[in-house]
C-alpha cells in the first residue's frame, strides 16, 4: 500500500532529488503507475524501479526530518482550517463583513504550496 505522506514530501523536496528519482516518484505517487509501468520504457526491472523509489522515500524523510517543511505546512493548514471554522460561526451583523474576509484569506492560506 502506498503511504500518500510522499505525496506531501515530494511537492516539498522534490526539486533536491535526482530527474530520475523525482520522475519515478512522481510517476509512482501521483500518476499511480506501477512499478512494470515505469521500469519499461526506462529498461530496467521493476525491483530496480521500487530500489529507487525507496531510495528516494528515504531521502525524502531525510530532507523532513532536516528541515520540517512537511509538518509546518500541516500545522498551517489546520489552523487555517480553524480560523475558517471560527469565522463561519461570528453571527453579529456588522461583523460578517470581516468574518467574511478572516475566512477568505484563511481558504487562501489552506491552498498555499
Amino acid at each position: 500500500m502506498k503511504d500518500l505522506r510522499f505525496v506531501l514530501l515530494l511537492d516539498c523536496y522534490g526539486s533536491l532529488l535526482t530527474e530520475r528519482q523525482y520522475a519515478l516518484l512522481d510517476g509512482y505517487y501521483n500518476e499511480d503507475l506501477s512499478l512494470a509501468e515505469l521500469a519499461e520504457p526506462l529498461s530496467i526491472s521493476r525491483q530496480a524501479v521500487h530500489d529507487s523509489i525507496r531510495r528516494g522515500e528515504r531521502q525524502l524523510e531525510a530532507f523532513e526530518k532536516q528541515m520540517g517543511i512537511a509538518a509546518r505546512l500541516r500545522q498551517y493548514r489546520t489552523l487555517f482550517s480553524q480560523i475558517v471554522t471560527l469565522s463561519e460561526q461570528i453571527s453579529e451583523p456588522a461583523d460578517l463583513a470581516v468574518a467574511a474576509e478572516i475566512a477568505e484569506t484563511a481558504r487562501q492560506g489552506i491552498n498555499l504550496k
